[in-house]
């Protein structure tokens, strides 16, 4: 069942809710090994999946060297 499309939200999902707060979470410095726990996977290459890695997040890791 499509619950965005049902409320009237075109063009989203759960699924990119979830990737949306997966991608938060790491841009905000959670480790990947604590964001696989909260959304119950078992494999943290399935939660790096997840992730969409934009310029900000590049340009904040830089800025730590």
């Amino acid at each position: 069942m499509d619950h965005c499309r049902l409320i009237g939200i075109v063009g989203a999902s759960s699924h990119s809710g979830r990737r949306g707060m997966i991608t938060k979470l790491a841009a905000s410095g959670v480790s990947v090994r604590v964001i696989a726990e909260i959304v119950g996977h078992a494999n943290i290459g399935t939660t790096q999946r997840y992730i969409d890695v934009n310029d900000e997040m590049m340009s904040n890791a830089v800025e730590l060297v």
